[in-house]
């Protein structure tokens, strides 16, 4: 940042925050796209805005304000923004909120949550796993509790669910059925297919198991995501509406209509 004029608004702090697991080239191509962005502004110094929407130009591809969502689709990617938001502000340790946007953007994100991190972590405990896959399912039940209908827009959400639940399960021992045993799928050569299916070495009872355990820890967390957005479900309405107005909030508007 040595070669741009930054603004007095400009926290590095948050801005670390705002980057986990970038390295050097992403930085350069952060701040790059920073100062481009202020140029177009007609500004003179770079400002904390302008390193936001390059975080996430750089996280979430370019806007698509001309992508049009019918009424009803930008409706629901409110609300289902906003549980997520929601559930993971209800939750101990999980990171932050720092933006929700119902602006699409990249090939195919109608909408997303932005929760940064206040710190490097390298170990996660069982508790904050399960928080995490909560939060990743309380857009799919926000959709649930407003509409009593759900959508396609949880693919990404249950994915990502899904495999944290499958590596608490098969990984991490993170299981009381099956014990403090490492479960994962036997590695296969490298740049070779030789038509197996993907399996452990484990009986098919074993197997049975796993996805069972996988399936409840997916249900159970679910379960806690729409009963925490039951008890707040006029802070969803008035959160929902307030995005549909404004596209975007920051994670202090929604504290304050928390509180």
């Amino acid at each position: 940042m040595k070669k741009i004029k930054s603004g007095p608004d400009v926290d590095l702090e948050i801005l670390a925050n705002m980057t986990p697991g970038m390295v050097g080239a992403d930085l350069a191509n952060l701040v790059n796209e920073a100062a481009l962005l202020a140029v177009r502004r007609n500004k003179k110094e770079v400002s904390m805005s302008e390193f936001s929407e390059a975080v996430e130009r750089i996280v979430a591809g370019l806007e698509k304000k001309n992508r049009l969502i019918n009424p009803m689709e930008r409706k629901t990617v409110a609300y289902h923004e906003m549980g997520h938001a929601l559930v993971a502000l209800s939750l101990p340790g999980t990171d932050p909120v720092h933006k929700i946007s119902i602006i699409p953007r990249g090939i195919s994100a109608l909408g997303y949550t932005m929760q940064v991190p206040t710190e490097d972590r390298f170990l996660m405990r069982k508790t904050e796993l399960l928080n995490k896959i909560a939060s990743l399912l309380g857009g799919r039940a926000a959709e649930e509790i407003i509409f009593g209908d759900i959508s396609t827009g949880a693919h990404s959400d249950l994915s990502r669910a899904t495999d944290i639940a499958k590596s608490m399960i098969r990984e991490y021992g993170m299981s009381a059925k099956l014990g403090q045993v490492y479960l994962s799928p036997e590695k296969r050569p490298q740049f070779m297919d030789l038509g197996m299916r993907e399996g452990g070495d484990y009986s098919e009872a074993t197997a049975e198991m796993i996805d069972q355990e996988i399936r409840e820890i997916i249900s159970s967390e679910y379960t806690r995501a729409l009963d925490i957005l039951k008890s707040k479900k006029d802070i969803l309405e008035k959160g929902a509406q307030l995005l549909l107005e404004k596209e975007k909030i920051d994670g202090e508007e929604i504290k304050a209509l928390m509180a």
